[in-house]
């Protein structure tokens, strides 16, 4: 029977510990394969990228069970061999709470951040107007060379495009009165001071310490804030959350709540959920990253979740990242799409064969006709508009 939810860290573990014993015992790698795909619900092929993964022993789910507080501990479970020992161990964690304290955290990092003064605005703004920066995955901190992947990417690329491209655009959009900064997740790639995501531990290649990205996305996210500050005179950003930066998306929303408390004209969605909304007239805007919702499943999502919203709006439209590739469909009643980003290639994705532009948009919306205009900047344009 098909799975119909996500592997676990625990569950690869085990999905390559019982490969290496069927292995061990005689099998040939592909019917280990097969027999470990129709135990678990996933494709044989699915095994096959598990294969290399670290059988966790008793002694490493100890240590994480240690390094865990006991009330955020939920549940235990035990492995046993056939001799009675103990094979394996899953220390099930209150993801909930685990969040909370993450949060707290975070707050308390932003405590001693200073605060942006409130600024004026200069007028004569469109109010039938609205201009969506839509963000796609910028994976700030991510380290890419050239003779790997096609091209250079680091830190200061990440940072100078993201700004760039942001300030190009606003310039070029009509004045309109409100502006909506969406970042699609993924905004930093690197979740942990390790090097890796906190969802999957999956090793990545990063440019510098986290403490050292995390401050330059913060700065580049304030210097996008006050290029569309000085366009617009409302501006709402929501930082979406990514499989990559689970933490870290929540850290830049606490940190610029903080910074921009006494900006009157700045709103921070800060709400801790995998999908936003936003509302202009009769248009309904959908922010999600991409990664635990599909595409087609959204427009059911936001008409369970947001009724009156639904039912206020004619215009529709779902903007999502994760794929970095431009994928635009409607389905019943909304119009969703996936966007590019503007990073380079990482070894990963270079090894598998994945392609797509480079770009970032800014799309306008008429307060009652939906979308009537968009904008687009290459990164080759940005090249030549900066000289870089």
């Amino acid at each position: 029977m098909p799975r119909n939810v996500p592997l676990t860290d625990d569950d690869k573990a085990l999905i390559a510990t019982e490969y290496a014993e069927l292995v061990a015992g005689g099998m040939s790698k592909t019917n280990a394969e097969d027999v470990l795909a129709a135990k678990f619900g996933i494709n044989s092929r699915t095994v096959r990228g598990y294969r290399g993964v670290e059988p966790l022993t008793s002694s490493d789910f100890e240590a994480r069970e240690a390094a865990k507080s006991d009330e955020l501990v939920r549940a235990t479970s035990t492995l046993f061999d056939a001799n009675g020992e103990v094979k394996l161990r899953w220390v099930k964690a209150d993801k909930a709470k685990d969040a909370e304290r993450f949060k707290e955290w975070a707050q308390t990092l932003a405590e001693e951040l200073p605060k942006v003064m409130a600024s004026n605005a200069d007028g004569n703004y469109s109010d039938d107007t609205l201009t969506v920066i839509p963000f796609g995955d910028p994976h700030v901190g991510m380290a890419a060379w050239h003779r790997e992947t096609g091209d250079d990417f680091d830190l200061k690329i990440a940072t100078t495009d993201l700004c760039n491209a942001v300030d190009h655009l606003v310039k070029r959009t009509p004045k309109s009165k409100e502006c909506l900064i969406a970042n699609l997740g993924d905004f930093y790639h690197s979740d942990l001071n390790t090097g890796e995501t906190a969802r999957g531990h999956n090793k990545l290649d990063v440019d510098g310490r986290w403490s050292k990205v995390l401050l330059a996305g913060l700065k580049a996210m304030r210097q996008c804030i006050t290029s569309a500050l000085e366009h617009h005179e409302k501006v709402t950003v929501i930082n979406a959350i990514g499989n990559h930066d689970d933490h870290s998306s929540m850290f830049l929303t606490i940190a610029l709540s903080n910074i921009y408390e006494n900006e009157p004209r700045l709103k921070i969605i800060d709400n801790p959920t995998l999908v936003h909304y936003y509302q202009f007239g009769q248009n309904m805007i959908v922010v999600h990253h991409g990664h635990t919702i599909k595409m087609d499943k959204l427009p059911l999502v936001a008409a369970a979740e947001q009724p009156k919203m639904w039912g206020e709006t004619k215009n529709r439209y779902a903007y999502t990242g994760h794929i970095h590739h431009d994928s635009k469909k409607e389905f019943n009643g909304m119009v969703v799409e996936s966007f590019r980003t503007l990073a380079a290639r990482d070894a990963w994705a270079a090894s598998m064969g994945y392609q797509s532009g480079r770009d970032m948009k800014a799309i306008v919306h008429h307060r009652e006709y939906g979308e009537v205009a968009r904008y687009v900047v290459s990164v080759d344009m940005l090249r030549n508009i900066t000289n870089v």
